[in-house]
Order: C-alpha cells, then sequence, then structure tokens
C-alpha cells in the first residue's frame, strides 16, 4: 500500500467546538499493550462512520502507525520538529483508510529531547489543526515523561490502554495519577487490551479502578474491552488494517463500538 496524495478539504473543514475537544489521546504508560494497533482501528473505524478523522504519529523516535500500515511517507513529524515543514504540510492521506496521517517515522527525531518552547508549539499547532477534523487520533509515545504528556489536550479525552499484567496496571495508574494532576478535567477512560474474556477484562477495569479511588479519590470510566483475538497480530504481520483484513473480528468489532460512542458524543 502507498501513500496518496495530501488532503486538503480537511485543511479547509471550519469547526465551532472548545479547541482540542475532539482530539483523542492513546496513551499507556508502557509499551507493548497495542496502543498503537488501537490508534490505528479507531482511526479507521471512525472514518468509515464517516466521521473526518487524523491519525497523528506521536511516538517520534519509536514511531511505527507508518510500519503497520506498510506506508513510506515522504513527509513526517520528524522534519516539522527539524523546522523543515509545517505541521499541515506533513499530512498524508491514507486512502486503504479514508483518514489523513501525520507520520513521525522511527528514528526521524525525538519529542524528549526538544525544547520545551518547540513542544508548546507543536501542541498549539495540533489543536489548531484539530478545529479541520471531525476527530484527531493521537498515538502518544510509552510512558510518563513531560514530552508525551504534553500533547494531551485538556479537553479533549484521554483513553489509557492496558492489559492484565501487572507491569501494565502499575504504568497505567502511574500515567493517570500524573496526567490527572496537570489536566484534572481531562476525560480519562480505560481500554482493556486482549482480554481473555468479558469477566476478566471487566475484573481488570475494576483493578485500576478502584487503585485510582482509593489513592486519587477519581473513577475512570470503562471505555471498551477488546478481547484477545489472533487476527490483530495477524493484521500487524501483513501491514493491513483490521477493518480491511479480518472485518467483523470480534476485536475489530469492539473498536467499532467504541468509535460509534465516541463519534455520538460529539
Amino acid at each position: 500500500m502507498t501513500p496518496t496524495t495530501t488532503s486538503t478539504s480537511a485543511l479547509n473543514r471550519p469547526s465551532v467546538r472548545p479547541q482540542g475537544a475532539n482530539v483523542i489521546t492513546i496513551a499507556s504508560g508502557k509499551g507493548g499493550v497495542g496502543k498503537t494497533w488501537l490508534a490505528i482501528t479507531l482511526s479507521h473505524a471512525l472514518a468509515k462512520g464517516g466521521r473526518k478523522a487524523l491519525l497523528f504519529d506521536g511516538d517520534v523516535g519509536l514511531a511505527n502507525v507508518d510500519i503497520q500500515l506498510g506506508l513510506t511517507p515522504g513527509r513526517d513529524l520528524g522534519a516539522v520538529i527539524a523546522g523543515r515543514l509545517k505541521l499541515t504540510d506533513a499530512i498524508t492521506a491514507y486512502g486503504d483508510g479514508g483518514f489523513d496521517i501525520v507520520a513521525g517515522r522511527s528514528g526521524s527525531g525525538n519529542l524528549a529531547t526538544l525544547h520545551p518552547a518547540r513542544l508548546t508549539t507543536l501542541h498549539n499547532d495540533l489543536v489548531s489543526l484539530a478545529r479541520r477534523y471531525d476527530d484527531v487520533v493521537v498515538d502518544l509515545g510509552a510512558g510518563v515523561e513531560h514530552a508525551v504528556r504534553q500533547l494531551t489536550t485538556g479537553s479533549g479525552r484521554c483513553l489509557v490502554v492496558c492489559t492484565d499484567e501487572p507491569t501494565s496496571l502499575t504504568d497505567a495508574y502511574a500515567f493517570i495519577k500524573i496526567i490527572r494532576l496537570e489536566r484534572p478535567a481531562l476525560d480519562l477512560r480505560i481500554v482493556v487490551n486482549g482480554a481473555s474474556s468479558v469477566r476478566e477484562g471487566e475484573q481488570t477495569y475494576k483493578t485500576l479502578r478502584k487503585a485510582c479511588e482509593n489513592f486519587l479519590k477519581f473513577a475512570p470510566r470503562l471505555g471498551v474491552i477488546v478481547p484477545r483475538d489472533g487476527r490483530v497480530k495477524d493484521s500487524i504481520r501483513n501491514q493491513t488494517p483490521i477493518l480491511v483484513r479480518h472485518p467483523g473480528c470480534p476485536a475489530a468489532v469492539a473498536i467499532e463500538k467504541l468509535a460509534t460512542a465516541l463519534a455520538d458524543e460529539g
């Protein structure tokens, strides 16, 4: 698959929503929990539902949105960070999915080393760009570093991805704790990925929610439970979106339900 030309219709789409309200950040606290797959599939599901969607790969340096989709974009976020491109010039239309992408491309840069003022500018440019879309999905880097958290908008929604592994729950809690201190009004929700059953997924969510209630006096909502599905790995290995390669499989259906719920909120 190859990217098509830059989408221009989205760049002229007006919006009356509060700035950043339509930004959906995908966080995890740690890597290896399916965060990037979720970001790609959610963007695709939103686009299939008729939404104008942009996927922003904020995991610069370890970015793999382009790898999972089999793309070789000529423009990426690394060029924006280096000052060679404006953010709007780094957009690539992903025709097979019907959504736009700002690719990070592995090794093209590192947000952690970006000057704070430049990082703030990048955040502001992203929020401004979001006004031209119905939804902007941001694939954050794993971890709790300031550079990761800086791309989270206070008025948007944040999906924290976790599994039932203790380290995943611990790191997800650490992210929630820090981001709650910085952005107390942020709409945080939990996505349990790779659950062997609905019951197990609910238990994983309840474990994390209980920790938040006990220590943060805050109960994050459940976004969705994504069942364990071998077709996820198959789609990633074949660099094809799961909604194309395995439409209707349990994992794909779960993300489509999540997309519908988010779209219904406006």
